[in-house]
């Protein structure tokens, strides 16, 4: 997960920084009027890719690839012009017509937008009027602007087209630059199912402080300790003391010592025996080995399988 979470990071911090390198240094500063032109021929352009679509490439050329940088009388001023592309980008591979009409609008809004703060003394309230009606029309409803997977796409782009755009053509790359997105999307998704599925083995493994779903009596005591020195015969000395605490606990239980609870905890069954020196002894040995080789993962041996039984004669519980 980590792996594949400074892949997509990569992508998309590493194409923004190349963007901010060399565009800021060798992209000459527009005046007013020619950002005015300049908008003025992209949207004649635009307007032409109704009649003949294939003039894309030359259109997207127009465009910058973060901003256009304007000096207005000494005042720099920088405009995005990263949703353009990406609009133009989307309608070069759907060819929808409503995503063109809005890249349109859209040049008819930063016009007017320009219009008015340059002072012109021209009324443009009607434009403002007619604009916004085009865009409250249905067609207009699931336009937006560039969402996150958006953003990530165009700057795979544009990395690609850095990388391969002098080899293919650049109405290639955005095909490209999905594969490799919906790709990395793909391959998070598998790393956080693999992960979970990891969890949940995981978990699946860990053993409740209750080791059967029914009272502990309810396995007689000297099956229990059956059970344990076979474990001991195979040198799974740790399952070996943990099999024969319960052991002792099951012996207690058929005794009468408690009501048999299987949500109980050792340190419970520890303190049911307050009232009993030799088994709080004797049970307090039990518990302490237990949570010591059992739950706190120390070695066990031979030698803490005797003292186990050692103490489980102590209790009461007859061992030979």
């Amino acid at each position: 997960m980590r792996r594949v979470f400074l892949i997509l990071l990569a992508l998309s911090v590493y194409p923004a920084s190349l963007r901010c390198a060399p565009e800021t240094s060798t992209q000459a500063s527009l005046t007013a009027e020619q950002y005015s032109a300049a908008l003025d021929e992209l949207r004649s352009a635009v307007q032409q890719l109704k009649n003949d679509p294939t003039q894309i490439d030359p259109v997207l050329q127009r465009i910058p690839q973060g901003v256009w940088h304007v000096n207005d009388g000494g005042r720099e001023l920088q405009v995005p012009s990263a949703g353009l592309r990406s609009d133009l980008q989307q309608w070069q591979k759907k060819q929808d017509p409503a995503l063109l009409d809005g890249v349109i609008t859209q040049l008819d809004a930063r016009i007017a937008d320009l219009r008015a703060y340059r002072g012109s003394t021209q009324d443009v309230s009607a434009q403002h009027t007619l604009l916004n009606t085009i865009l409250a029309r249905r067609e207009f409803s699931s336009v937006h602007g560039p969402t996150w997977l958006d953003r990530l796409k165009q700057r795979i782009n544009e990395f690609l087209f850095r990388l391969l755009g002098k080899a293919i053509s650049s109405s290639v790359i955005p095909e490209i630059g999905d594969v490799v997105v919906y790709g990395l999307i793909l391959i998070a998704v598998l790393g956080v199912a693999y992960w979970m599925y990891r969890s949940l083995r995981e978990s699946a493994k860990l053993e409740t402080i209750m080791p059967v779903p029914v009272g502990v009596s309810a396995k007689e005591w000297p099956v229990w300790l059956r059970e344990a020195r076979a474990a001991g015969t195979r040198g799974d000395w740790r399952e070996a003391v943990h099999l024969a605490y319960w052991g002792g606990i099951s012996f207690l239980e058929a005794q009468g010592a408690w009501r048999a609870d299987r949500a109980r905890t050792p340190r419970e069954y520890l303190q049911l025996v307050q009232d009993h020196p030799e088994r709080r002894t004797a049970l307090r040995a039990l518990t302490q080995r237990l949570e010591s080789v059992w739950y706190g993962m120390s070695q066990a041996d031979s030698a803490a399988f005797d003292q186990t039984l050692a103490d489980l004669q102590r209790l009461g519980c007859p061992c030979n």
